[in-house]
């Protein structure tokens, strides 16, 4: 019995340094990413909602 506790016991300290690391990890990646907003590198145009705007297709 007390090996069964004893394997139990290990597997569950690996479990807790597993999600010990996945959160310092997750933490880590809030910090380092870009918050939301504009994005002067990936801005594209839709001049489709220009006045001028003129189609490319053609209607058949």
């Amino acid at each position: 019995m007390k090996k069964v506790l004893k394997i139990v016991g290990i597997v569950a300290a690996i479990a807790a340094v597993a999600a010990a690391i996945y959160f310092l990890v997750q933490k880590i990646k809030a910090k380092t990413a870009p918050q939301g907003g504009y994005d002067e590198d990936n801005y594209v145009s839709c001049s489709c909602l220009d006045e001028d705007f003129v189609s490319e297709t053609v209607a058949e």
